[in-house]
């Protein structure tokens, strides 16, 4: 009788052991926030809503399953991962669907699949465990066959050409090389090596690509076509003022005149409803949501799961920072959506998934012998 008395206690214990409640209630924190301004952007769609509760509560479910798993275990997926990851990017290189001049999607009969997006998490996942297996003897050959790994994936992801992903799979396999000792003289240097190239590298971009940037620099030169994104965002920010117009008062959004406002422009919209004050409040619980993945990254028990740890997290703050730039104007438009808050279920799930690690690594930290 008392084994059946303690079997409720047992099963939710067992069900949020592994989950770190200030990263949950952070993250949960911004979903709320997020549905609030899907809806109002969407609210005379009302299946959107419904399908991003949808799509939030499958994210939740695989971090919660993510969390379970321990970081040692993850090990073994690192590198078969990775290879599964580059196949499928080479098969869409070769034979993939070609939409809107993009070849980005692999048609495996039933369904289409974005073989970029596993490699958000199979890129620092396989350098976190290349230099953990090296951790006792590292060497610069080390750094620049990580480099090598790095560079396959974020040419084919590049070329298809998807720039906003290919960015953000260069930023996480970055953030491993940063953690794991890159020296700052190499890394100035590969950057004054950027910067000299640049002006030759402007002839390898696309047409669009070029329009982008250039866009950046007057968006007024092509108002009603290529600017039309930016000059519409940066308005609904600045008519938000300090205070915002209120929730489902904004004039931009509901006039129609700001594009993309419930996927990649949603900052927009938050914006103008709540103003400088909503601004500050979402920028506090980026940097907490930040800081809390960086403390797990410190605390962590092996060189893994502090490269892994910290590489997820300054993969949010990239999320964060690349989106909420392109919408106010200071960084080109990439196709980056903002974290927690933007509708859609792939990156959502990508970046619970990511979440679900974080929590993996911190509440199995004990259990892993240092």
């Amino acid at each position: 009788m008392i084994a059946i008395r303690d079997m409720p206690r047992r099963l939710w214990h067992g069900t949020v052991d592994h989950l770190d409640p200030p990263l949950l209630i952070i993250t949960l924190t911004i979903m709320g926030v997020g549905l609030a301004t899907v809806f109002s952007a969407t609210y005379d769609h009302d299946n959107r809503l419904v399908a991003q509760f949808i799509n939030m509560g499958v994210a939740l479910a695989v971090m919660w399953a993510m969390a379970q798993v321990p970081p040692q275990k993850l090990m073994r997926f690192a590198v078969p991962l990775y290879i599964i990851g580059v196949i499928l990017l080479v098969l869409v290189f070769l034979f993939g669907i070609k939409v809107n001049g993009a070849r980005r999607w692999l048609n495996i009969g039933i369904t289409r699949i974005q073989p970029s997006e596993i490699m958000k998490i199979a890129m620092p996942l396989m350098l976190a465990w290349y230099f953990h297996k090296y951790e006792a003897a590292l060497q610069l050959r080390h750094y620049v066959i990580a480099l090598l790994l790095l560079v396959v994936p974020f040419g084919l992801v590049a070329k298809q050409p998807d720039l906003g992903t290919a960015i953000l799979i260069g930023a996480a396999g970055f953030y491993v090389l940063f953690f794991a000792g890159l020296q700052w003289k190499i890394i100035l240097g590969f950057a004054a090596a950027g910067g000299v190239a640049a002006p030759f590298l402007w002839n390898v971009l696309h047409d669009y690509q070029k329009r982008r940037i250039l866009t950046l620099i007057d968006p007024t030169s092509d108002p009603l076509g290529s600017g039309y994104h930016i000059i519409q965002s940066t308005i609904a920010i600045g008519s938000g003022g300090s205070t915002g117009k209120g929730w489902l008062q904004g004039t931009q959004t509901h006039l129609e005149f700001i594009p993309e406002k419930h996927t990649d422009f949603i900052f927009a919209v938050y914006s103008e409803e709540w103003g400088l004050v909503g601004n500050t409040v979402l920028l506090v619980l980026y940097l907490l949501l930040v800081g809390r993945g960086m403390m797990i990254a410190a605390n962590a028990s092996t060189l893994f799961s502090r490269l892994l740890a910290g590489s997820i997290t300054l993969s949010l703050f990239t999320y964060a920072f690349v989106n909420m730039g392109m919408v106010s104007g200071i960084m080109p438009v990439v196709g980056v959506p903002l974290p927690f808050m933007s509708y859609g279920g792939t990156a959502l799930v990508i970046l619970c998934l990511g979440l679900g690690i974080l929590m993996s690594i911190q509440t199995h930290r004990m259990l892993v012998k240092k």
